[in-house]
C-alpha cells in the first residue's frame, strides 16, 4: 500500500505521495494539500486493484510519436485500406493531435475537433471514417497500457446520408457497351449483369471463366495504390463466390476470349496487354464513354447495382442475390436493396388474403355440414 509523507522545505509544508506500481518500482508525486495527495493515492491504488493503471511517462508519448510506433506494428491492413486511413490521419488528426502527449488528449478535445471537421464542410462520411480511424489509434494506445482509457467515447457524429443508387436499365448497358473502347465492351456487360467489382474484374483470371457452365469464379482482386499493383483474395469469405451468366454475356465473354489463352492470363487487360489499372481506365476510357452514352457521372460501381437490381427484377430472393453479390449476410442485401422488393409485399399480401378467404370457406363447410345433421329427441326413449 502507498502512504503519504509530510514534508516541510524553506517553512513550506508539502505532502509527497508514494506508492510500487505493478512492476515493483518505486513512484511518488507531491501536492501542497495532504487530502489532494490522499485523493490521488487512492484513485492510483483503486486503478493497481482493477488492473487499469498505466505508466504516466507512457502517457506523455506525442500522439504522433505514438502514431510511428503504431504502424511499424501494424501487420494486418490490406494495402488500400493502409493508403486510405494514412492519408485521413496525415491530413486531419496529426496536424490537431500530432504535437499533443496522448494523456493529454480528452474527449472534449476529440468532440471539438469532430466538430471543426464539419465546420470546415468535409463530407459527414469523411468525417465518420477520420474519427474511426483516429479512435482505432488510440484504442490500441489503450491496450498497449500508454492510456487507461480513450478519449474515443460518446462523440456524436454527424448523420451519413446513403448515396442514391443509380441503375442502367437494359438498353442503356447496350448503349454504353457501344460507346466504350470495343477492349472493354465486355468488361461493361459482365460488369452489369455479373455483379462483380472493379477490383474483381481487374483481378479475374482466364482459368476462373468457365465457359462450357456459363460462369466465372471471383477468387482474387486487384488494387491499385500510389502507382502500384496489389493482387489478393477478396476481402470476405462470402466475397469468394461463383457466379452464372446469362447466355448472352457467355457469348460476349466467347469472342472476347477466342482462344484458350494463359490461364494465368487476366481477362480484361491495359491496351498495352498489361494488368488493368484502374485509374488510368477511368479516364481513359470510362468517362468519355459515359459522357458519350448520355450517361455522364455515372460510377464503375453503379455496374454492379445495376446488376443487383436486375437479379431482383428477374425474381430472385435476397438470399440469392446476398449469394451472387458476394454479400456478408442477406441483411446487408435486404438493408441496401430492400426498396427494391415492392413486389415481395404485394405477394404476401395476397397470400394473406388467400390464406383468410381460404379458413373463411371451410367455416362456411362447417356450418353447411351441422345443419343436415338429425339431432335425438330429448326426453323420450326410442323404441
Amino acid at each position: 500500500m502507498g502512504h503519504v509523507e509530510r514534508r516541510v522545505w524553506s517553512g513550506k509544508a508539502s505532502y509527497r505521495a508514494r506508492y510500487r506500481d505493478p512492476a515493483g518500482r518505486e513512484r511518488s508525486k507531491s501536492f501542497r494539500r495532504k487530502a489532494d495527495a490522499e485523493r490521488w493515492l487512492a484513485e492510483i491504488e483503486h486503478a493497481k486493484s482493477r488492473g487499469t493503471w498505466t505508466d504516466p511517462a507512457l502517457g506523455r508519448i506525442r500522439f504522433d510519436d505514438w502514431l510511428a510506433s503504431w504502424w511499424a506494428t501494424t501487420t494486418n491492413l490490406r494495402p488500400t485500406t493502409r493508403a486510405r486511413d494514412e492519408l485521413v490521419l496525415r491530413l486531419y488528426a496529426v496536424p490537431r493531435f500530432g504535437k499533443v502527449p496522448l494523456a493529454a488528449i480528452t474527449q472534449v478535445d476529440v468532440r471539438t475537433w469532430v466538430a471543426e471537421l464539419s465546420a470546415r464542410g468535409l463530407t459527414p462520411a469523411t468525417v465518420t471514417k477520420t474519427y474511426q480511424v483516429f479512435g482505432k489509434v488510440m484504442g490500441a494506445a489503450v491496450d498497449a497500457g500508454y492510456l487507461a482509457q480513450t478519449p474515443c467515447r460518446k462523440v456524436p457524429l454527424p448523420k451519413v446520408e446513403r448515396e442514391e443508387m443509380r441503375f442502367l436499365t437494359p438498353a442503356e448497358i447496350i448503349t454504353l457497351a457501344d460507346a466504350i473502347r470495343p477492349l472493354y465492351r465486355t468488361l461493361v456487360v459482365v460488369g452489369a449483369y455479373g455483379g462483380l467489382r472493379i477490383s474483381e474484374l481487374a483481378g479475374l483470371r482466364r482459368g476462373r471463366v468457365d465457359l462450357l457452365h456459363g460462369t466465372v469464379t471471383v477468387a482474387e482482386i486487384a488494387t491499385e495504390v500510389e502507382g502500384r499493383l496489389f493482387f489478393g483474395p477478396p476481402k470476405t469469405r462470402a466475397a469468394r463466390r461463383t457466379v452464372g451468366l446469362p447466355r448472352f454475356v457467355i457469348r460476349e465473354l466467347e469472342a472476347h476470349l477466342p482462344d484458350p489463352g494463359d490461364p494465368n492470363g487476366h481477362v480484361f487487360t491495359a491496351p498495352n496487354g498489361g494488368p488493368l489499372r484502374v485509374t488510368a481506365f477511368r479516364a481513359r476510357a470510362w468517362r468519355p464513354a459515359t459522357k458519350a452514352a448520355g450517361l455522364e457521372g455515372l460510377r464503375i460501381h453503379d455496374l454492379r447495382h445495376t446488376a443487383v437490381a436486375l437479379w431482383i427484377a428477374a425474381g430472385a430472393s435476397p438470399k440469392e442475390v446476398a449469394a451472387l453479390a458476394g454479400h456478408t449476410s442477406v441483411s446487408f442485401t435486404l438493408d441496401r436493396y430492400g426498396h427494391l422488393y415492392p413486389g415481395s409485399y404485394a405477394t404476401l399480401r395476397d397470400r394473406l388474403d388467400a390464406l383468410h378467404s381460404s379458413a373463411q370457406e371451410r367455416d362456411a363447410e362447417v356450418i353447411d355440414l351441422s345443419s343436415t345433421l338429425v339431432r335425438p329427441q330429448r326426453g323420450r326413449n326410442m323404441q
